[in-house]
């Protein structure tokens, strides 16, 4: 009987030891998101997107990414910075909200979503020359 009690005492101690600590205090520093930070971004490069093998998942921004949205990834500009982004090719042109980091390739500006790619008329090359531009 004392050996049980022992082992329970132990056993109480571990998983005691396993127990993530209270929270504290809300994160309090640095300044309230302002879209207008993003200033009068404007850039020309290429474009890719991205779409079902992402779908559902979580963006960097922590929403979850829906190919079917006007969303897009860029390197630096802040999450929910809307941009028009222009296929250079055909003039064709989407609006767009950033939420998520990217793109990881090289020589590569912005990776829209599947419906941006769409709109954009650049689903058959998936790489297209674009301009970037931010809106107020």
């Amino acid at each position: 009987m004392r050996g049980l009690s022992i082992v329970l005492v132990l056993f109480s101690l571990l998983l005691a030891g396993c127990s993530t600590p209270r929270g504290g205090l809300p994160y309090g520093s640095g300044a309230p998101y302002d879209s207008s930070v993003a200033g009068d971004y404007r850039a020309e490069g290429k474009a890719s997107y991205y779409g079902r093998a992402h779908h559902g998942n979580k963006t960097a921004s922590g929403e979850r990414f829906d190919q079917n949205a006007l969303t897009a990834a860029h390197r630096t500009l802040p999450f929910g910075t809307m941009v028009r982004v222009t296929n250079l090719d055909n003039g064709q042109s989407v609006v767009v909200r950033i939420n998520d980091r990217g793109p990881f390739a090289r020589g590569r500006i912005i990776d829209v979503s599947r419906k941006a790619a769409e709109s954009l008329g650049m689903l058959k090359t998936g790489v297209a020359p674009v301009r970037v531009e931010s809106l107020k």
